[in-house]
This record gives structure tokens, sequence and C-alpha cells, in this order.
């Protein structure tokens, strides 16, 4: 069967990719790197556009969409970078006041780590011994809390939509540069070497779009599980291969392609370890084994 978005669900990614390229393109990106902190009114601004209540009833003031319409919301905001804890508040819509408009900043703990824990208004979870880390990522503060939180399965789902939509940007970038970059007289993307990782990046990119999506509709945690693995691979090689596709112009801190790279090794530590998930679906194909 062949899985088609509808024009409501299209109309919906390219509105949310409008809003985040009017507030949060390539300029207020580099400020938040320069100026790191929550930007509060943009905040409000994604409430007010019903991004942190997509799945809430219209009864209760929310938009009353899916989860499918939520994961193509969320695979936006890994194309653009989007700080702050954007999962926590979304899954707060309706049991946090305020969460569903902006108001309130949520941030919960996941796997041990808590993001952006000192510039949140509500905290979910036990963060009893928080300790700071240095974060590789300067646009995601964290801390770390003793022992672990099993995750929820929606947390996994929504953040490999996040990291489907990084992989999908870091591949665009990488294919741009490779048209516009001459080496030799001719432009780059013309060598093997080159197309051989462009189209490596692109079957990673669409292998998990359609694991992604899939998970979106079934909501089924062994589902979600083998897309988290997926669009892990597809975010961190392929933000690897577009470093490597940008040659020495793409390891400097002027290029923005470190900080998807940095991002999606963040977001690979929130919910379960890639680990638990590898055995969490090998337990399942084993246990119809005898």
């Amino acid at each position: 069967m062949r899985f088609q978005l509808t024009e409501d669900q299209k109309a919906l990614r390219d509105g949310v990719r409008g809003l985040l390229a009017g507030r949060f393109g390539r300029a207020a990106l580099r400020a938040a790197v320069e100026a790191p902190g929550l930007d509060r009114t943009l905040w409000r601004e994604l409430g007010a556009a019903g991004f942190f209540a997509l799945r809430l009833p219209e009864a209760e003031g929310g938009v009353g969409l899916g989860l499918p319409e939520a994961v193509l919301a969320f695979e936006e905001a890994g194309r653009f970078l989007l700080p702050g804890p954007l999962v926590a508040t979304h899954l707060a819509a309706g049991e946090v006041a305020g969460a569903a408009t902006g108001e309130t900043v949520v941030t919960a703990v996941h796997g041990g780590l808590v993001e952006w824990l000192t510039q949140a208004d509500v905290v979910r979870g036990d963060t009893a011994g928080a300790e700071p880390l240095r974060s590789v990522d300067p646009l995601t503060p964290l801390h770390r809390v003793p022992g672990t939180a099993e995750p929820a399965p929606l947390v996994m789902l929504l953040t490999a939509a996040e990291q489907l939509g990084t992989a999908a940007r870091t591949c665009e970038l990488a294919v741009q540069h490779a048209r516009t970059r001459e080496q030799f007289g001719q432009p780059i993307g013309a060598f093997q070497a080159v197309k051989h990782l462009c189209a490596e990046m692109l079957v990673r990119v669409e292998t998990a779009r359609v694991a992604v999506y899939a998970a979106a509709v079934t909501a089924d945690p062994l589902d979600i599980a083998a897309a988290r693995l997926l669009a892990d691979e597809a975010a961190v090689r392929g933000t690897r291969d577009c470093l490597q596709v940008h040659g020495g112009m793409g390891f400097t801190w002027e290029s923005d392609v470190h900080l998807y790279l940095k991002r999606a090794w963040v977001r690979t530590q929130r919910g379960e370890s890639v680990t638990e998930s590898e055995e969490r679906l090998a337990r399942e194909l084993l246990s119809g084994t005898g």
C-alpha cells in the first residue's frame, strides 16, 4: 500500500516550514549560537500557531490532529535546529497549564539527561542530584541525573522525527554544495565519490522517512524503536557525510554543518540508548523462534 500525505498534511508541513523560515532562519540560528538562551517570544508564537497543541482535542482548546501531523511538525523543527524542550512541552499540552499555548516551558527526564533544566518553568521527573554537563551542542544545555527513566514511546518517535528533519536538511546542503563548489574546472558533484556520498545520504533519509511515518500511523513501540534507529543513523551518518562533501570548509565554525551533527549526537541520548532499542527489536524477532 502506498501512503501519501493529504493536502491538509502538506499544508501543515508547509505552514510550519514557513513559520520557522521566517522566525528561525540562518541569521537567527547563528545569533542563538552566539547568545544561547530560550527565546520566549518564539516559544509563545509556536504555541499560538498550535505547535504544542496539535494533538490536543479541539474541545480542550487544541488543534485536534493526530500523531502523523505532529511528526510532520517535528520533522520541520529538526530541519531548522529549533532549540528548546519541544518534545517535553508538546507532550505536556493538556496536562501542564500553559504548555499548549507556549506560556509554560516544560522539560522532562529522559534516560538520565535533562535538557534546558534551568530555563524550564516545569520539570517532569525526579532531578535530585542533577549535575550540569558541558553539552557538545551550544544550543542544548544539559544536566545529568542519577539513574534512568523509562522513555515514553512518543518521546522516541518525536525525537526520530526531528532526526529525520536534520538528515533531510543536511542531505540538501550536501547536494547544493556539490552542485556549486568547483574543483579542476567542474562541480565536485561530478566526481563519483561525491555522487556516492550524496546518494547514500538520500537512501538513508528516505528509508528513515518511511519508518518514521509508518510508526506515526501504527504507534507501535517496536515500529517506533525501529524508526528511531533508522532516523538516528540517517542524521548522524548523513551529517558526517555532509561534512565530507564540504571538505575543510565543513569543519569550520562558520559552517552550519557541525551544528546539525552536534544536535544529532545529543538527540541520540534522549530516551533509551541505541543498544536498548536494538535489544528490544532483537527480543521481538527471537520471541517466535522457539
